[in-house]
């Protein structure tokens, strides 16, 4: 087997396992997957928000929010982990975009 298959096979199980994010925290009765905070919940965790934190999170805004689509936000947990799955795809389809588009600008010059 080549090593692009070996790759794709091994992306494609991280995009399945991507809703670990989801259930993870729900099971364990979490708040929020480590490192996702918001700039509410990093207030509510440390006493404080983050001068970059707060300057960046009025200018940046996610494309899918919370990794599911508009509406869906109230779904049950097997809809938002399919929605979870559907952004790493989305994400994943983006980025190789986005290095197979520069590989070959870079590899003409």
């Amino acid at each position: 087997m080549k090593i692009i298959s070996k790759l794709w096979i091994f992306i494609s199980v991280l995009i399945i396992l991507s809703p670990l994010g989801l259930l993870l925290p729900e099971r364990f009765k979490a708040s929020s997957a480590w490192g996702e905070w918001g700039a509410d919940e990093m207030r509510q965790l440390v006493g404080y928000i983050p001068k970059g934190l707060e300057k960046f999170s009025r200018f940046w805004s996610a494309p899918i929010p919370d990794y599911t689509l508009k509406g869906w936000e109230e779904k049950p947990l097997v809809s938002l982990s399919l929605a979870y799955i559907f952004s790493a795809a989305i994400g994943i389809f983006i980025c190789v975009g986005v290095v197979f588009i520069l590989g070959k600008f870079l590899r003409k010059k």
